[in-house]
């Protein structure tokens, strides 16, 4: 069982911090003492299980769990996280990273050349499993999202929308909005097209039909049809469809859109969900900071509050495009776990929110070492320190104590050099360099070698290519070959950095960089490298030396 690092710190000391999620959580104390709301304070993220989750998701969750837990330190109030999946919005695309893609087909909004509908989507909460596991499309990919935040240990509840609206229990809400239906029409209709606005509702009604007389075998959430009359009965309406032109098609149709029978359209869904489930805190991406403001007067036009919140700029992938659940772009949770933990991935979210990061398999061993280097930092701070470091708010105040007494980077060249990625070897390797550490440490290291391997396998070892060296490389190797021999095995890695530098400035390098680049490229096939002291106390001087000697044979 891995030791936690617990530490006590007084009202001062969570005063004092600075960091962002302190920040936000005092922007939510300011909300909290104005519109004076008993406990619990709700805490929301949102979820589209259109596609599978992506690590947009995780992190949403991650950061608005960091921000809860230095609420609860600042205030000592009892605090909820909802986490809400819109499983009854229509599918409006099928997306490309799943499989039986050509059966979702049939359920997905499809239009038709003029502008109009051919058909609209279903709702993904009662669409097939493609994947054919569980009872629903929706429901697969809620049960991955929940397998995972439970696996991290969050603490949340999962609130799905087709049980809410179903069951009636937003019905109320439904009602309000229905009375307020030319207010909140009146509120969005500006920021749509004009041709959008013809056709516009806050409410869609469901049915098993396209709204124009045309019954279907599955259900529709239809995006043509508004409400002409209000007043047909207890949540009974009369609809009407409309052309992009504006003009009426089909014939009016009653729906009672109560139970389940509709579903809001999605920015009138979120201030109603604010509304009806007493939402205090809320964040979202950079690219629905419009959005956010629009739902945000539709929820005062209800009668509530908007919560607090901020919009985090988004991950992008190595071509700099959003990540998209739709497309499979970028790096999956399941991809990340398989190289990395999911302390990295949490602490990947921590930093910088507000700033758009690339996320793609490069960051990877980068940030797992920035992350264990926090955590031995976090050892020997105490106070508003402890509390600003990353690790406090990955680990909800309780982070690890032991780290692996070497790097990712530094694995990844052991595998590289060695030529092997067995455990064993590595430990052994490990153990050499560090002959003092600990049990709890080697065993944090273990886990860290499994998911170097596989990273080497695939990331690494695909792409190396060897070069011969210029004469003056040359002549350098084959001085620091003579001097690792000469050296031996068993002192201290400085006095290998210094053999090192010693034989690039022997040939007189304007710039050391040149000859550690030309090190890197020729002996281990990559441009970049391991801190060549360090590596060469573990990997041996003697063996150090015979992988240069072989470098220099292939040239």
């Amino acid at each position: 069982m891995t030791a936690i690092e617990t530490k006590t710190f007084t009202a001062n000391d969570a005063d004092a911090a600075k960091s962002w999620p302190f920040q936000e959580a005092r922007r939510l104390i300011r909300r909290m003492e104005r519109v004076k709301k008993k406990d619990p304070v709700i805490f929301e993220t949102g979820y589209g299980p259109s596609g599978l989750p992506h690590i947009g998701t995780f992190q949403e969750v991650a950061r608005t769990t960091m921000v809860r837990r230095a609420f609860e330190l600042l205030t000592g109030r009892e605090t909820k996280l909802i986490c809400f999946s819109d499983d009854m919005d229509g599918l409006r695309k099928v997306p490309d990273n799943i499989p039986n893609r050509e059966m979702l087909a049939q359920y997905c909004e499809e239009g038709n050349p003029n502008g109009g509908w051919i058909r609209f989507g279903t709702p993904v909460s009662d669409i097939p499993d493609p994947f054919g596991c569980c009872e629903s499309f929706a429901a697969h990919n809620n049960k991955k999202l929940r397998n995972f935040l439970d696996s991290f240990g969050f603490e949340y509840e999962f609130i799905s929308a087709a049980q809410k609206y179903k069951s009636g229990q937003f019905d109320d809400a439904i009602k309000l909005i229905l009375k307020k239906y030319d207010e909140i029409r009146a509120i969005v209709l500006p920021t749509l097209g004009v041709e959008r606005q013809h056709t516009y509702s806050p409410i869609l009604p469901i049915g098993n039909h396209d709204g124009l007389g045309k019954s279907s075998e599955r259900a529709q959430v239809i995006h043509c049809a508004r409400i002409v009359d209000k007043g047909v009965g207890d949540g009974q309406v009369l609809l009407q469809s409309f052309d992009q032109a504006g003009m009426p098609i089909g014939k009016p149709f009653v729906h009672n859109i109560l139970s389940g029978g509709c579903k809001l359209q999605w920015k009138v869904d979120w201030g109603m969900r604010w509304f009806a489930l007493g939402v205090d805190y809320e964040m979202a991406g950079e690219d629905l900071t419009e959005s956010t403001k629009l739902s945000s007067r539709i929820v005062r036009a209800l009668g509530g509050e908007p919560p607090e919140g901020f919009n985090f700029q988004l991950f992008l992938d190595e071509h700099g495009k959003k990540i998209s659940k739709s497309k499979g772009n970028g790096i999956s949770i399941d991809e990340w776990l398989t190289y990395a933990s999911p302390e990295s991935l949490a602490f990947y979210g921590y930093q910088a929110p507000k700033k758009a990061k690339k996320l793609y398999f490069d960051v990877i061993p980068k940030t797992v070492d920035e992350y264990w280097t926090w955590v031995q930092k976090y050892r020997d701070q105490e106070g508003e320190k402890a509390l600003d470091n990353p690790v406090w708010h990955v680990h909800q105040g309780k982070p690890p104590v032991d780290a692996p007494p070497v790097s990712f980077a530094l694995l990844l060249n052991l595998v590289s050099a060695s030529g092997s990625a067995d455990p064993n070897v590595l430990r052994g390797f490990v153990k050499k360099y560090r002959p003092d550490a600990s049990e709890a440490e080697l065993a944090a290291t273990d886990a860290m070698i499994a998911f170097a391997g596989r990273y080497f396998d695939d990331f690494i070892k695909p792409h190396k290519k060897f070069r011969a060296p210029d004469a003056g490389e040359r002549a350098a190797l084959e001085m620091l070959s003579a001097r690792l021999k000469e050296l031996g095995d068993g002192l201290e890695e400085n006095d290998y950095q210094t053999a090192v530098f010693d034989a690039g400035k022997a040939q007189n390098y304007e710039n050391i960089r040149d000859w550690f680049k030309g090190l890197y490229e020729v002996v281990f096939g990559q441009s970049d490298g391991p801190r060549m002291g360090a590596f060469t106390r573990i990997f041996g001087a003697a063996a150090t030396a015979k992988l240069i000697d072989e470098a220099l044979a292939r040239a």
